[in-house]
């Protein structure tokens, strides 16, 4: 039997524009095993957030269309499901944990309510929802969790939301977890600790990750694999420690030169030379 959890063929997504069609992902095809971690690295624009939300259907239809491909979670092609498979995969298949959890949680709700709300909707089995929150705001990292899940979202601070936001998002058991961007908006300290929990997390549950980041240093020692886009195609991909220390396109080449080292005789950062590349 296969071991892939999730498998990608040759998707393809277009934005109708007043000015045109744009075709934002082009063709693109991975695939994902069970247990392992996927980061999906490219500037904003090159498509990773399209091809993220394309995975459970989350696209606005119109002015977004997946034009053709196949996304296969667990042997089943997701855009050939109704809308009542569809719903058993969002949050109980597939979650997601976004940038900003300021947006994303409910403002007039209790952390506790949004939370118990998942794992009603996902686990309706289970009867003490309360121990069930309790447990999953401490597996976060969060202190005082029988307390502070009865704190409005406003309460929290921004790394406290961001671990809430992740509390719910494993609420419903899901096999795959989908982290978009979710360190960008919080300072390098609480930063670390947020990824090193991820990291964590995705062990204890045996779950698998796909995250989505500009930022190639912050995925060694967190994602098994590494999916490099570049204007809706992938141009490189392959184990994370082979692209880290040998990368091959240009592209790759060029945004590892952009991170800023430590004693490194620099004058100024460096950009990307787009006159370089080869632009499809």
């Amino acid at each position: 039997m296969s071991n892939l959890l999730l498998e990608v063929k040759d998707l393809r997504i277009s934005f109708q524009t007043e000015s045109g069609t744009n075709d934002a992902v082009r063709g693109i095809s991975f695939g994902l095993e069970k247990g392992r971690a996927l980061a999906i690295v490219g500037e904003s624009g090159s498509g990773k957030s399209v091809t993220a939300l394309a995975l459970t259907r989350l696209l606005p239809e119109p002015p977004a269309k997946i034009t053709s491909g196949q996304i296969f979670f667990e042997g089943r092609d997701v855009l050939k499901l109704s809308s009542a498979e569809l719903r058993k995969v969002r949050g109980g298949g597939i979650s997601y944990v976004f940038q900003e959890p300021s947006t994303s949680l409910n403002p007039v709700y209790t952390i506790r309510n949004q939370i118990a709300e998942a794992i009603r909707l996902h686990r309706p089995e289970v009867k003490t929802i309360d121990a069930e929150v309790v447990r999953w705001l401490d597996a976060v990292g969060i202190v005082n969790p029988a307390q502070r899940m009865n704190d409005y979202p406003h309460q929290l601070s921004g790394g406290m939301q961001q671990r809430a936001m992740i509390a719910m998002a494993l609420s419903g058991h899901p096999r795959l977890l989908v982290a978009d961007e979710p360190t960008t908006a919080l300072d390098v300290t609480i930063q670390a600790q947020i990824l090193n929990q991820l990291r964590d997390l995705r062990k204890q549950f045996g779950m698998s990750l796909i995250l989505i980041t500009h930022n190639f240093a912050i995925i060694r020692g967190l994602c098994d694999d590494v999916a490099v886009m570049f204007r809706g195609e992938i141009v490189e991909s392959g184990p994370a420690e082979e692209v880290l220390k040998n990368p091959q396109h240009p592209y790759t080449r060029a945004l590892l030169d952009c991170i800023p080292r430590l004693g490194a005789n620099r004058d100024r950062l460096h950009t990307i030379d787009y006159s370089k590349l080869v632009v499809p």
